[in-house]
């Protein structure tokens, strides 16, 4: 989904555990994003009179989307859609599921792992999730860029 294009108006938001499990963090964290929504909100809304001379409608609101968007949060939730061969979703396992990886990025492979496991045992059988010290999970393998 395009930040560029989509109205964010009704965005969600992806907090780190880290900070969602600090009350005094989480109220930081709900504060900065609660007004960076409202920012993106209030610009959405003065771009489009701004480009009120566009005649394509919908020109005018990809415009004003795609300049509000500058002060929405590194956490906006968006969606995707993915396809990869099995030496694709390896590579991007092995890369985002290291523990040097982002902790949201891991996560995510992770989960892409344990599907792939689910749906083809014999391609991505030979991992194994290690747990890390802060609660969350590497994917490992002794086969690595098969």
């Amino acid at each position: 989904m395009s930040q560029r294009y989509v109205d964010e108006s009704v965005a969600e938001y992806v907090e780190p555990d880290c900070i969602a499990d600090d009350p005094g963090l989480h109220r930081l964290w709900l504060d900065a994003v609660t007004q960076s929504h409202r920012a993106y909100v209030a610009l959405t809304e003065k771009l489009l009179d701004k480009f009120q001379e566009e005649p394509d409608r919908t020109q005018r609101r990809k415009m004003a989307r795609q300049a509000a968007r500058s002060v929405l949060p590194n956490a906006t939730e968006t969606k995707i859609f993915v396809t990869g061969n099995a030496r694709a979703l390896r590579h991007f396992i092995e890369m985002r599921g290291s523990r040097h990886a982002e902790v949201e990025i891991r996560k995510l492979a992770v989960k892409v792992l344990q599907i792939m496991q689910q749906e083809a045992p014999h391609i991505f059988g030979d991992y194994e999730l290690i747990p890390l010290p802060d609660g969350t999970m590497e994917a490992g393998t002794s086969h690595r860029k098969v």
